[in-house]
């Protein structure tokens, strides 16, 4: 069976041609043949020596999981889907805006997690993704869209921000997020700042700290309650790690952040969480941390159960929250009309966890939280 060379990042894939009786700097050529140039056809690696293209046909591929559907959205969002194998599919959305490009990338078949207000949550847990079927939303969206060299004409890059916020919670992933955000910000590879790449977490608090150590990124934490008692119910990872830790992993983390404050994300949900009482609770609860707040109005779905809070209520809520000296931001909804919005992404799934509702929120897969540093 060929080595997917997409699952390597640049320490991965040294090691890789060491094994093969090749030199180090081989590595950081085909990163850029692979990445920079998006090539998956070594006969076209031209300034490879031809015995390495011939040990590599033979030994190698450039394998992204195949693309299911491109869809387009009025407002110009467009998203992915790939075929990941046995019956599942994850999405991809990318964002375009006038001052950057933003992809929305997948870290797992389906999530564990099950936060209420999250079509992807209510299908249940069948796998977590490779390295290679990660950065290979990268890949494949840089080609769909018609990159060369990962820039347009004007050397501008059409994909400029990656942000983890797809399907699945990244940080019960770490072993293969890691190397795939390390290709995001190689130079040899996408060359992306540590601020314009995301990763999105409902709160793993020891993965938080994993992440501080291994590669620090920016972060987003999915908050949407300004108390335990409600964050329970919403996002019931919340019970093992409650607010009170996950406001201090805040702190740590900012230690080493690339950006000075936390992005906290709050999803707006009629008459659960956006009354004045609860924005100044909210107040309350991130005062000593450095944040910005990006409310979200609830996208909705088949029997979700919630309804979007009116204009009026976000209005009032975000003012509130200024006024304070809070920078706040209410997200635009993109691409709900092809069910691309925040929230909305689903792919096909094969729930595997093999639990009814009520045990696949209390109780957490232990390969996955073993994987992310977590002790049961």
């Amino acid at each position: 069976m060929p080595v997917n060379l997409l699952d390597f990042d640049a320490e991965g894939l040294t090691a890789w041609f060491a094994q093969q009786g090749e030199k180090p700097f081989r590595a950081k050529q085909v990163l850029r043949w692979v990445h920079q140039a998006g090539e998956g056809d070594f006969t076209r690696m031209t300034d490879i020596a031809k015995s390495l293209r011939e040990k590599l046909l033979l030994t190698a591929a450039v394998s992204p999981a195949p693309t299911l559907s491109d869809r387009l959205s009025d407002d110009g969002t467009r998203k992915f889907l790939f075929d990941v194998g046995n019956g599942n599919a994850v999405e991809t959305v990318f964002i375009p805006e006038n001052d950057r490009g933003t992809l929305c990338v997948s870290s797992q078949a389906g999530c564990a997690l099950e936060c209420a207000f999250c079509s992807t949550g209510r299908q249940g847990f069948n796998r977590n993704l490779t390295t290679a079927e990660i950065i290979g939303q990268l890949w494949q969206a840089n080609r769909l869209l018609g990159q060369s060299l990962a820039a347009d004409k004007r050397g501008e890059r059409i994909i400029s921000n990656v942000v983890m916020m797809g399907m699945g919670e990244p940080l019960t992933n770490f072993d293969n997020l890691i190397p795939a955000l390390r290709l995001m910000l190689d130079d040899h590879a996408y060359g992306l700042s540590r601020r314009r790449v995301t990763v999105s977490t409902a709160g793993i608090v020891p993965a938080m700290d994993r992440l501080a150590d291994a590669c620090p990124v920016a972060l987003a934490v999915s908050l949407h309650a300004p108390n335990d008692a409600l964050r329970d119910q919403l996002v019931p990872i919340n019970r093992k790690y409650p607010l009170a830790d996950l406001m201090a992993a805040c702190q740590r983390y900012l230690k080493v952040a690339p950006r000075d404050f936390i992005t906290f994300e709050y999803v707006m949900l009629d008459g659960i969480n956006d009354r004045e009482a609860d924005a100044r609770e909210l107040l309350r609860l991130v005062r000593d941390v450095p944040c910005k707040l990006n409310l979200i109005p609830f996208n909705p779905f088949p029997n979700s159960g919630f309804k979007r809070s009116p204009r009026e209520n976000v209005r009032r809520f975000a003012e509130i929250l200024i006024e304070a000296g809070i920078v706040t931001t209410t997200r635009k909804t993109r691409g709900d009309d092809i069910d691309a919005a925040c929230g909305q992404l689903a792919g096909q799934v094969l729930d595997r966890s093999r639990r009814t509702t009520a045990e696949k929120v209390v109780i957490p897969l232990k390969s996955m939280f073993q994987q992310a540093g977590v002790t049961q």
